[in-house]
């Protein structure tokens, strides 16, 4: 989520999860296209660097995605979708993950999505349309590369995005393996503030106004997130994996994060290496988390070696900085 002036940044924490009346899907005269970043990107470590060569190279692609000429690999014949988070681009989420992937041998493709009309970001309209984009984006890497199948990534808002394309729109014959990194899979009511914000008389209509219809949905108990949990969190055929923090910023209670369905395995960082205190903001650049990441994606992987210290908090100032450039 992008904040412009402090009071937005007050404004946005307060009302990041907040509610939405209703959920209005993409006008089927004319819907909305997924937008392909051609232009590759330089690879970037971290946060901030991609936040800044993103706002100076307006619509690039992460390294290592989007050849259309790409064919699967025998070791590899899944292509993997990339979905990026709220208020974000396909690069500015993806400019490390991207690479590693390619260098993996992994067809890797990723769009953006859900962008407002004249809007340098992406991510903030409905999130029905979005998914409905996401299908698009899919078929045509289908077509492309001739695989039955992809593999999806969805950072933050991605992973409902593409969860409700798997679940609610057809999308689980063309998905073998969804992951979902810091997934606000049943949303969130950050720190309690919600459930006060909704109560109050014109208060999820003020809170999307303030943030986006997008950040609005992602409470926990709205109309989306009811709507795309209804019936059970997976559906058949399709293998699930979370891979969240115990110290999300964004998304609390961090077990929200967890999917309950068959097929799901459900990953916290802390589990794993408990010094390292990454949280939503610095997931898609911590190194751990995106081997964690590979390793759902390829189960055979080599064994995960990138354990280090990180600060709880990490990232936190970057993302205010970076968010007023």
């Amino acid at each position: 989520m992008r904040f412009r002036g402090a009071g937005a940044v007050v404004a946005g924490v307060v009302l990041l999860m907040s509610g939405v009346v209703s959920t209005a899907h993409a006008d089927d005269s004319s819907p909305p296209q997924p937008v392909v970043p051609a232009t590759a990107g330089l690879p970037q470590t971290g946060r901030s660097a991609a936040a800044a060569y993103a706002h100076e190279h307006p619509g690039s692609a992460p390294a290592g995605s989007n050849d259309f000429s790409c064919t699967p690999s025998p070791d590899h014949p899944e292509p993997v979708v990339l979905a990026h988070g709220t208020d974000a681009s396909a690069y500015a989420d993806w400019a490390a993950l991207s690479p590693m992937l390619a260098a993996d041998g992994y067809c890797v493709f990723a769009l953006n999505y859900g962008g407002a009309p004249g809007a340098d970001t992406y991510g903030t309209e409905d999130i029905v349309a979005s998914a409905e984009e996401f299908g698009r984006f899919v078929d045509r890497v289908r077509d492309a590369t001739g695989a039955d199948k992809v593999d999806t990534v969805g950072y933050s808002q991605g992973a409902n995005v593409t969860r409700y394309y798997v679940n609610k729109l057809g999308g689980a014959p063309f998905v073998d393996h969804w992951v979902g990194l810091a997934s606000p899979s049943y949303g969130g009511v950050m720190y309690g503030l919600v459930p006060i914000v909704q109560a109050l008389p014109g208060g999820p209509d003020f809170a999307r106004t303030v943030t986006s219809v997008a950040v609005s949905q992602q409470m926990q108990g709205s109309p989306f997130m009811n709507a795309l949990n209804a019936g059970g969190d997976t559906v058949p055929g399709v293998a699930y994996t979370t891979i969240g923090s115990r110290y999300d910023e964004m998304i609390q209670p961090y077990t929200n994060m967890a999917l309950h369905g068959a097929g799901a395995d459900n990953i916290l960082i802390q589990d794993r290496c408990p010094q390292d205190g990454t949280g939503h903001f610095q997931a898609p650049y911590d190194p751990f988390a995106l081997d964690l990441v590979r390793a759902a994606l390829d189960p055979d992987a080599a064994p995960l070696a990138r354990c280090e210290f990180v600060p709880v908090g990490a990232g936190i100032p970057q993302v205010i900085l970076d968010s007023n450039r």
